[in-house]
């Protein structure tokens, strides 16, 4: 059997559904007419684009092992003395799915600015990152397939480290 509403409720209804219905009535918005607005002294135009890596001196004594919630293991180790790597192992976890592992023995250093790059040594076109911002001192990689158990690959996310502390950093 179907409820009926009652009269203060069906009415209530009818005039939200008449508001909703007059929305589609409007006409779009007509853009502005003359000269855009100059900005305000001191203020940055809003980039349209991510701006390049900055060229920071890195130097890190970082050591980062954690576990997340999900199960997904990092263990690295960095240590970066005037953008030079001195030491590199970087073991991932993720989850009961397979590892990823790294080792600065199978790499050589081919950049040191703005961030530093360590290419595989046998030609594969594996590449280990390591750049600055504000905030923290990232570690990624790039074709780097081969060093993680087939299938978890795109599940290998960046470690990312305190650059005062050399801690596992937040996102």
């Amino acid at each position: 059997m179907a409820r009926r509403l009652s009269r203060p409720a069906l009415l209530a209804l009818l005039a939200l559904l008449a508001v909703l219905g007059a929305c589609g009535l409007l006409p779009p918005a007509a853009p502005p007419s003359g000269p855009a607005p100059a900005p305000a002294p001191g203020a940055r135009p809003a980039p349209s684009r991510p701006a390049p890596i900055a060229d920071r001196p890195i130097n890190l004594d970082g050591y980062c092992n954690e576990t997340e919630d999900d199960g997904f293991h990092e263990n690295a180790r960095l240590v970066v003395r005037a953008n030079q790597v001195q030491a590199m192992t970087w073991q991932m976890q993720i989850g009961k799915r397979g590892t990823c592992s790294f080792d600065l023995g199978t790499f050589r250093q081919t950049q040191s600015r703005p961030h530093i790059e360590l290419l595989e040594r046998d030609g594969s076109g594996c590449k280990v990152m390591i750049w600055q911002d504000p905030r923290r001192i990232t570690m990624g990689h790039a074709g780097c397939e081969k060093h993680c158990t087939p299938g978890v690959y795109d599940k290998a996310w960046p470690v990312m480290f305190e650059p005062a502390t050399g801690r596992c950093a937040r996102p």
